[in-house]
């Protein structure tokens, strides 16, 4: 007769090991995170506080009478004598003047860049043309070079063109295509099946029409990529608007927020009205990051990656 082993009925589940590396990466991110806010969350602790207890509420992570009065002075929606008595200088930025020009401004340079940039990416990408991969390399050359070491040939060029103080003076120079731009669009490009287009070549259709029928409307995520970061560095550009704009009514918020820190009658810059219009100016950039950010991080791992 033959026994059959028994076997046991229950059996205890190993527990699974505490996840500490997961745990501390979480706590390294929160930090990050943190210190990354930290100077966001004084520029509005500061457009909270008063003009006169600014610097005896330093120390504190919170205002002990947050109010509202710096946004009003900044925007210009309260007197002379009620933003003196506040504590600030009188003075204040033509917030929706200064709006209007860094969205022309803004929204030129990036319609410009993201087309002409797809243009020649697509060219350096498909088309074959002699000395092209030469021409490509000096884009890429082109990269290392500085941007202010062309800003005095290109004030040159736009005084003799009599375009200083104007919208298309401040646009010029960026309007065009950048080497990071042509660079990032290429790298997409050169990934994507040749067959539809070979297929469009073959019914008749032209380089143009192929680019533009055909490859823009299969290249949206990288070109709405280009576009958020073009669209937040040309809303933050600051020097060469500053060397062109020379009237109040051309300046853009960059520009008109240094000028509303130079007028000081009191010998001290006012940084609770400043903070407050440099909060308010950084909320469209804000908004941007939120709600696309994670679209520019995947598309520029995927053009680092092919």
């Amino acid at each position: 007769m033959t026994t059959v082993p028994t076997t046991q009925t229950a059996h205890h589940r190993p527990r699974k090991p505490f996840p500490l590396g997961r745990l501390l990466a979480y706590l390294a991110l929160t930090l990050v995170i943190l210190i990354s806010l930290f100077p966001i969350w004084i520029v509005l602790k500061t457009a909270l506080t008063g003009s006169r207890s600014l610097f005896t509420e330093a120390a504190s992570l919170w205002p002990s009478e947050p109010t509202l009065i710096n946004f009003k002075r900044v925007l210009g929606l309260v007197s002379l004598e009620e933003a003196q008595a506040a504590g600030g200088s009188g003075s204040a930025v033509n917030f929706l003047a200064a709006m209007k020009n860094s969205v022309i401004f803004t929204g030129l340079i990036v319609l410009g860049q993201t087309f002409f940039s797809a243009m020649a990416a697509y060219a350096f990408a498909r088309l074959k043309f002699p000395g092209r991969d030469a021409i490509f390399t000096l884009f890429l050359v082109a990269m290392m070079i500085p941007g202010i070491v062309l800003f005095i040939p290109n004030f040159i060029t736009i005084k003799n063109l009599g375009w200083l103080n104007t919208i298309p003076g401040m646009v010029a120079p960026f309007i065009l295509m950048t080497p990071f731009a042509v660079f990032f669009l290429r790298q997409f490009f050169l990934s994507l099946p040749r067959e539809t287009e070979e297929a469009a070549f073959l019914d008749g259709a032209g380089p143009f029409t192929i680019f533009w029928r055909i490859t823009l409307p299969m290249s949206q995520g990288p070109l709405a990529t280009l576009a958020i970061l073009t669209a937040i560095g040309m809303w933050n550009e600051f020097f060469w608007p500053f060397l062109i704009a020379k009237d109040e009514a051309s300046f853009t918020l960059p520009v008109a927020l240094q000028v509303f820190k130079s007028q000081t009658p009191q010998g001290v810059p006012d940084w609770t009205g400043l903070m407050a219009g440099t909060f308010v100016a950084a909320i469209p950039v804000f908004l941007l990051l939120v709600f696309l950010g994670r679209r520019v991080v995947e598309s520029l791992a995927f053009s680092g990656t092919k």
